[in-house]
């Protein structure tokens, strides 16, 4: 089973210089682990998923886990430190060179990548630009399909 038999076609992405919060909120409403960034070509720079709104090191944030989003949602004491983080771009935090593979990549081989990143979910590309992501669910999906099939 190769990755376009499993992939999710339908998703959001963001363009790096989106505000961090416009962020948050279409990672809300889609319900998506992350969002592909993607440049005014529609090539992919980078992604920005759940864990990258916990722990980020450059963005000079110490305090307890999850801290940085009470920042965002406005909930934290400090205001100097809540106007700048609302400042701040996608591309402040996005993970760039995201794990990827093309089209042809077998299930076997995204979920040793899975494995291996330590990572929920695969962003599946064409020409450098993403046409797909797998992630758990749709792996628990193409397995359900196959068990169906055997009975």
């Amino acid at each position: 089973m190769l990755a376009t038999d499993v992939m999710r076609t339908s998703f959001a992405t963001i363009k790096p210089n989106a505000p961090l919060l416009d962020a948050v909120h279409l990672l809300l409403e889609t319900s998506q682990r992350g969002l592909p960034v993607i440049d005014d070509d529609g090539s992919l720079v980078g992604i920005i998923s759940e864990g990258d709104f916990l722990h980020r090191q450059e963005l000079g944030v110490t305090g307890p886990a999850g801290f940085l989003l009470e920042w965002l949602l406005g909930r934290a004491e400090g205001q100097h430190m809540h106007e700048q983080t609302q400042a701040l771009q996608v591309d402040a935090v996005m993970t760039r060179d995201p794990v990827r593979v093309d089209e042809t990549a077998t299930v076997d081989d995204i979920v040793t990548r899975m494995d291996a990143h330590q990572i929920s979910q695969v962003l599946v590309v064409r020409d450098g630009k993403p046409i797909g992501i797998v992630g758990r669910t749709q792996l628990l999906v193409a397995l359900e399909r196959c068990l169906c099939r055997h009975d």
